[in-house]
Parts: structure tokens; sequence; C-alpha cells
């Protein structure tokens, strides 16, 4: 089960979702109010070990700038977020090592999701990263073979019922293992640490990678 802990805001946060064995960290770029400067990102990627992906979030940005940021701070993929097109989410994968294409829940995009080439799709909720929960019957719109990552709503108390059901390649959560009230968005330990046992011992055992190896992508989907 590929854990994707984002939002992050400070390297103290990086260095917590390491040390509880996140798989992948997430540095939004795109307007929020977790939104990193490039040049932070890169310093704190520096310090991460090097099998934690390293995740620049996007959201409409020009593919030309996406790039620029995602190799000028080191990042290892992208994540674009918004209306993307295939041949701009192609654009970029053809310049970074990987890309996660994210699209809103019951968008008819999803169902041309081949198009886009991206290493996997991510859903989210119709109105994507405000942290809200959408009916996850929606994620059977996702074309078979594709990776698929469950994002909205999920919080440590949900997400091993998000992932007996929908079956998600992977989870991403950002809001709901922050701090209560936090307005950077600070990472609460407790949280983090549950949410992500809570998702792994919800997966099938055969799902679960070799933690002292980088995560491997290359597996079938």
């Amino acid at each position: 089960m590929f854990v994707k802990i984002c939002g992050i805001t400070s390297e103290e946060d990086a260095l917590l979702a390491v040390a509880m064995d996140a798989d992948a960290v997430g540095f939004i770029f795109a307007p929020s109010t977790r939104q990193m400067a490039p040049v932070l990102a890169r310093d704190i990627a520096r310090r991460l070990p090097p099998e934690v992906l390293t995740v620049g979030v996007f959201r409409d940005e020009a593919p030309e700038r996406v790039v620029e940021i995602v190799n000028t701070a080191g990042l290892r993929a992208a994540q674009l977020h918004g209306h993307e097109t295939p041949e701009a989410t192609h654009y970029v994968r053809q310049r970074v090592p990987m890309v996660i294409k994210g699209f809103a829940a019951g968008a008819r995009d999803i169902e041309t999701a081949d198009d886009f080439g991206a290493d996997a799709v991510l859903v989210d909720a119709p109105v994507p990263g405000r942290g809200e929960l959408f009916d996850w019957s929606l994620t059977d719109m996702v074309p078979a073979g594709h990776r698929m990552i469950l994002a909205g709503g999920l919080t440590p108390e949900n997400v091993a019922d998000a992932v007996d059901r929908v079956r998600p390649w992977g989870v991403d959560v950002a809001s709901g293992v922050e701090i209560d009230g936090s307005p950077s968005g600070r990472k609460d330990p407790r949280k983090v640490r549950t949410f992500i046992a809570n998702a792994r011992a919800a997966a099938p055992a055969e799902w679960v990678p070799d933690r002292d190896a980088p995560y491997d992508w290359s597996d079938d989907a």
C-alpha cells in the first residue's frame, strides 16, 4: 500500500512522515495555505532518504514551469492536480521521472485516463484540495490497469474502510493528519502514525512494498 503525506510545509513534518514510514511526501506549489517555495522544497528534499518519493503538486501550471520547478528542486515526481490536457501531461512526463495525474471524482476525463500516460491516477473530491469525502463508487470510472491513488477527506478513522471498499493502489492525505486549527498545515505525529498503520493494516499483505528498498513503480498496477 503506497502512502503519500501531502501538504508538507516544513522539514520537521517531512522527517516525521519519513519516520512513520510514508512512501512519499508532497510539496504544494499551487495556490494554497500550504503552498511552498521551490527553494524550500529543494532544501527539505535534499535531507530525505532516496527511497522516499518527493512530489511537487501543481494545478493548471504551464508545463514548462512544472518541469523547471521539479528538476530545479530535485524532486522525483510531479502531481498534476488540475485540468491539464493529455498533451501537457505527456510533455511533463517526458522531462521528469514520474507523473501522478489527478482527477476530480465524477469528471468525464477519468474515463480517458489512458490518454495521459501518467504513472499513477489520483482521484480526489469534485472540488479537489479541500479534504472533502466523496462517493467512493465514482472511482469505478478509472479504467482498469492503472495505479489508482485515493484522496479526499481521508483520516486515520476512515482510511481502513476506504482501502477495504475501494482497493486503491495507494492513498493520499493532507488535512486529515494535521493538527486541528493549524493555519500552516502542521502535521500531527499521532494522526500520521495512525493513518499509515491503518492504511497498511487494511491492505492485502502482498500490496505492502519492501520497506528497505525504493518503492517499485515497475510492478503491474
